[in-house]
């Protein structure tokens, strides 16, 4: 399972969002290129990158997010706003490692299809859920697909992986329940990618054990300093090791 230490990005600045509110965003005044260098020494395979600016459809981060893809010494999953081909195509010419569409899937399912066949392991399918139902433009819609029923809808469609996002879990900052995660990749042919629920070492060794869970995105845990990315990493490397039977 591949931990992925996740950035947000406003304003210039790393941020992580009170119940997903762009208005009442949590400052972390911290380097984000030295931060995600830090990252890569501490042994990540992967880190996830979301443009909040791009999600509210401005580009004042473009800059930024091209410095850190070039200097983050690891692959970047990016994601924030890719609502049409061009901005997918770009990003991928900018270097990034996958694109994470979210709205456009709900919105034009069949670009997306097509998306994922030119550019195999790039495309990364992110479904935030919300009381069973896929949200929308930033959490801030409700769309009419059930989060199983979207999932199914792209069954056949050659994606990284799929990001699943259970908003309950993210928005009370509580334990982590893995109900929703767990049943989205038991019905899944996609390994999923889960987000919102890492609190601690113990929530990974817990989604360790969860078939097709592939990776997970770590993000306010890392600021907060509750969670240290290196041991992520080696809990998440050695929850299926076998150990030795001593007689």
């Amino acid at each position: 399972m591949i931990i992925y230490p996740t950035m947000e990005l406003q304003h210039g600045r790393c941020v992580t969002l009170d119940r997903g509110r762009l208005d009442s965003a949590m400052v972390w005044h911290v380097d984000p290129i030295e931060t995600v260098r830090k990252w890569a020494a501490a042994g990540a395979e992967w880190m996830h990158l979301t443009d909040l600016d791009a999600v509210a459809g401005s580009t004042p981060n473009a800059e930024l997010v091209e410095k850190i893809i070039r200097a983050a010494e690891i692959p970047v999953q990016l994601g924030g706003g890719m609502r049409s081909r061009e901005h997918v195509e770009h990003w991928i010419d900018k270097g990034a490692g996958r694109i994470v569409i979210s709205t456009l899937a709900a919105i034009e399912p069949h670009l997306v299809k097509e998306l994922a066949k030119l550019h195999p392991d790039q495309i990364v399918l992110s479904v935030d859920v919300w009381q069973g139902y896929v949200m929308t433009e930033g959490w801030q819609h409700q769309s009419s697909f059930t989060a199983e029923a979207f999932i199914e809808a792209f069954a056949d469609t050659p994606f990284a992986g799929i990001v699943v996002t259970d908003i309950d879990s993210d928005m009370g900052d509580v334990e982590a329940q893995l109900g929703v995660i767990s049943g989205l990749a038991e019905k899944s042919r996609t390994p999923v990618i889960a987000s919102g629920v890492v609190r601690t070492v113990d929530d990974i060794s817990r989604l360790a054990y969860i078939p097709n869970i592939s990776g997970a995105l770590v993000g306010r845990a890392l600021f907060r300093k509750s969670l240290d990315l290196a041991e992520a990493i080696q809990v998440a490397k050695t929850a299926h090791e076998p150990v030795a039977d001593f007689q």
